[in-house]
C-alpha cells in the first residue's frame, strides 16, 4: 500500500480510477474466503497456506509492472484471491494451535499481524523515500517472504485434510450469524477509523495534517498493544466480558470524544477504539473455529467474509452518510455500532 502512489503516478490514474482498481483486490479476497474451507478439507491446511503464501509472493512484484489500468485490476484481483485464501487458512491454523495449547493465544497472533503491518508500512516508507522503484523493492520483499514460507511451512499442523468432519459448504447455522454480525460491526468500525479519522481531525476540527495523522497512529498503536495483552485479559475475565467491555469502551470513548469536539479528546477517543476493538475479531474467529455444526475452515471463512465485507463497505457507507448529515454524525453511528458489538458479546461463548 505504501507504493501505491508510485503506481498511480506511472499509470496516470486519478483518485476514482485508483479506488476502482483497489476495489478489485477486495472482490478477489471476498470471493475466495468462503471457498477456503472446502480447499482445506480437500488438501489440508498446510498446503493451502503454502500455496496461498506462494501466490502472494509471486503476485506482489508483478503489481507495479501492470502497463494499463485493466491489467492492474486483473493483477490486484489475483492478489486478492491469494490474500483471501491465506487470511482464512492462517486463522484456521491459529485456532488449531490454540486448541492444542489449551490457553487463549489468538489475540497475540493478531498482535503479530499488526506489528507486521506497522513494520511493512514503515520500511516501505523508508525505501520509497530513498527513491527505490517499486518493482525491485517488492521483488526483494517477495523473495524474503518466500524464504520464510519455505522455512516455516514444515512446522504447520495438518488440520482437516480428508477428515470429512463437518460440512465444508453449508448455510451458516444460526449460532454463527451473531458472530458474523459482530465481526461486521467491528471491522466496519476499524475501516471507518482508518479512512476517516484524519479527515475528521483536519477538515472538521481544523487540526494540522501532522496532527490529523496522529489519530490513526494512536488507534493502530493502541490496537497492537492491546492485542498482545488481550490473551491474558481473556484468560482472566473471559471472552464474553472481553468483547462486551471492549465494545463499551470503544463506543463510549469515541462517542464522548465526538460530543466534546476537541482535537486531544478525539485522539484519545480513537485510542479507546483501538483498545476496545483489538481482541473482538480474534476472539470471534476462535469461537467460529469451535462451531460444532461446521468444519473450522468453513466457519472461519463465513465469519471472515462477513467481517471483511464490513471493513470494505464501511468507509463508503460513512462517506454517503457524512455527505448528507456531516462527518461527526456519521462517526457517531460508528460509535453506536461498537455498542452493538458489546450487545453481541454473548455470541463468542462456545463449549
Amino acid at each position: 500500500m505504501a507504493r501505491i502512489p508510485a503506481v498511480q503516478n506511472r499509470l496516470g490514474l486519478d483518485d476514482g480510477e485508483l479506488g476502482l482498481s483497489l476495489l478489485s483486490l477486495s472482490f478477489g479476497a471476498i470471493l475466495a474466503m468462503p471457498s477456503t474451507g472446502w480447499l482445506i478439507q480437500k488438501w489440508g491446511n498446510p498446503l493451502v497456506l503454502r500455496v496461498a503464501a506462494t501466490g502472494l509472493c509471486v503476485a506482489l512484484p508483478l503489481l507495479p509492472l501492470a502497463p494499463t489500468m485493466p491489467l492492474l485490476m486483473l493483477s490486484l484481483f489475483v492478489f486478492g484471491i491469494a490474500f483471501g485464501l491465506f487470511d482464512v487458512a492462517m486463522n484456521v491454523q491459529a485456532v488449531a494451535i490454540e486448541q492444542r495449547h489449551g490457553l487463549p493465544i489468538m489475540s497475540s497472533f493478531h498482535g503479530v499481524f499488526s506489528v507486521g503491518g506497522l513494520l511493512g508500512a514503515a520500511s516501505a516508507g523508508v525505501v520509497a523515500g530513498l527513491g527505490v522503484e517499486p518493482f525491485p523493492h517488492l521483488l526483494v520483499v517477495a523473495a524474503v517472504l518466500l524464504g520464510l514460507t519455505g522455512a516455516t511451512g514444515r512446522f504447520l499442523l495438518d488440520t482437516e485434510a480428508r477428515r470429512g468432519e463437518g460440512a465444508a459448504f453449508a448455510l451458516p447455522p444460526r449460532s454463527l450469524l451473531g458472530l458474523g454480525v459482530l465481526s461486521f460491526c467491528v471491522l466496519l468500525s476499524e475501516g471507518a477509523v482508518a479512512d476517516w479519522s484524519a479527515v475528521y481531525l483536519e477538515n472538521v476540527l481544523g487540526s494540522s495534517a501532522a496532527v490529523a495523522a496522529s489519530g490513526y497512529a494512536a488507534f493502530s498503536l493502541a490496537m497492537a498493544g492491546m492485542r498482545f495483552a488481550g490473551d491474558a485479559l481473556t484468560l482472566r475475565i473471559g471472552p464474553v466480558w472481553m468483547v462486551g467491555g471492549g465494545g463499551l469502551l470503544a463506543g463510549l470513548g469515541l462517542g464522548g470524544a465526538l460530543l466534546i469536539g476537541s482535537v486531544p479528546a478525539t485522539i484519545v477517543g480513537f485510542a479507546c477504539m483501538g483498545i476496545g476493538l483489538a481482541a473482538s475479531f480474534p476472539i470471534a474467529l476462535g469461537a467460529a473455529g469451535r462451531t460444532p455444526e461446521l468444519a473450522p475452515g468453513a466457519a472461519i471463512g463465513a465469519v471472515t467474509t462477513a467481517g471483511y465485507t464490513g471493513l470494505l463497505t464501511g468507509p463508503v457507507i460513512i462517506g454517503f452518510i457524512a455527505d448528507g448529515t456531516g462527518l461527526r454524525t456519521a462517526l457517531l453511528l460508528v460509535a453506536l455500532l461498537t455498542l452493538l458489538s458489546a450487545l453481541l458479546a454473548g455470541t463468542v461463548r462456545r463449549s
